[in-house]
């Protein structure tokens, strides 16, 4: 599914899974009669590789099913699919006044915030279109319509940008062997379109450099065997699928160079979050000597919180470790915990590529300098 980028808003050759379809009466949207066909396209990655399957959200409540039940996941992916949840909440709603608007809207946020609390960018997404309705909500339906829906598309424009400029800041620190060890899928399919970890890795890719892939499979929900294999292998980017309890094999041998993750919330202090097993390849990587790298657009830095004690953790269904597409792997009854991520303390952590540089040690000073954020914000 190689397409150009959605709308008139930026042409770009791009892995498309995120997509807005415009309602059939845009033009004549009233309040109290919503718009009929607006639709938030995704592309399903819970069937990935074995189909390409499209999911058509029509409502709040089925973009939150698709975020909950992962048919779209990455931290970057989600806030965009909120982003455009808010837009149909807009759509939806039948009120009539402009501070029952205001009210539904911080309603819609509170339910897609509530979807999966571990990533900020969610919350960020739906804080921004917010605000743009506080700011640009007025009598005439169809101009708020299209204010509200131009933002959501500014989000995914903005996203894809920065992946952009990720990839050519981590360019420089993928060693001139390129093999690299990233874990969960940080690609485009949990961004916009290019990747938060893989932008590096496409970058030197793209500029003929040598690159080889370690991908951790990334049980249990298997992100790096079924997408970021499927991406790397469309794109023509030598690859080799390990299980998770392979890594400090091949770090071992120095077959690894470096590694690169992506992160669902980067705090205060650089502690992050991140897809479970994170935490154990960047000890792995610090006990091998091997600098781990952070790859996370500045709508992943959450400066509210202080440190990675803070971030909340989802606890995910049980079952899905206890099967695998479906089928049975442990006995039944038997009991089984599923934290979705785990906290990767910033003493581990090399660097942190942003957008806007990359950002070393101290992260608690530095990442406020880079992202030119002050201590009261």
């Amino acid at each position: 599914m190689r397409v150009a980028f959605f709308m008139n808003m930026i042409t770009v050759d791009t892995l498309q899974h995120i997509w807005w379809q415009e309602p059939s009466q845009s033009a004549h949207v009233r309040m109290e009669s919503p718009a009929q066909g607006a639709a938030l396209g995704l592309l399903d990655q819970r069937l990935l590789p074995a189909q390409e399957v499209a999911v058509r959200c029509t409502s709040i409540e089925a973009v939150v099913r698709a975020i909950t039940s992962m048919q779209v996941r990455g931290a970057p992916a989600i806030g965009c699919t909120a982003a455009y949840g808010m837009v149909l909440a807009f759509l939806s709603s039948r009120a009539v006044t402009r501070s029952r608007m205001l009210e539904d809207l911080a309603a819609a946020k509170a339910q897609l915030d509530a979807a999966r609390p571990t990533a900020v960018n969610l919350a960020w997404a739906t804080s921004r279109i917010l605000r743009a309705a506080e700011q640009k909500l007025v009598a005439d339906a169809a101009e708020s319509y299209a204010a509200l829906r131009d933002e959501a598309h500014a989000i995914m424009a903005e996203d894809l940008a920065m992946c952009h400029a990720m990839g050519r800041h981590g360019a420089a620190l993928i060693p001139p062997r390129g093999h690299v060890l990233t874990h969960c899928n940080a690609g485009g399919l949990a961004i916009a379109g290019y990747g938060t970890a893989l932008a590096p890795i496409r970058n030197v890719y793209e500029q003929g450099r040598l690159i080889h892939v370690f991908v951790d499979e990334t049980r249990p929900f298997m992100q790096g065997a079924r997408l970021t294999a499927w991406e790397l292998q469309r794109a023509g980017v030598p690859l080799t699928l390990i299980t998770d309890s392979m890594a400090g094999y091949f770090m071992r041998r120095r077959d690894i160079d470096c590694v690169i993750v992506g992160a669902d919330r980067v705090v205060a202090n650089g502690d992050i979050a991140n897809k479970i097993g994170t935490y154990s390849v960047a000890v792995l990587a610090h006990a091998h000597g091997i600098p781990f790298y952070v790859a996370a657009p500045s709508s992943t830095v959450d400066f509210s919180l202080p440190d990675g004690d803070a971030i909340p953790i989802e606890q995910r269904d049980p079952a899905e470790v206890t099967s695998l597409g479906g089928q049975p792997i442990a006995p039944a009854g038997v009991h089984a915990a599923h934290p979705a991520f785990d906290m990767t303390p910033h003493g581990l952590i090399t660097a942190i590529i942003t957008e806007r540089g990359v950002v070393y040690p101290p992260f608690e000073e530095n990442l406020r300098s880079m992202l030119q954020v002050t201590s009261d914000e």
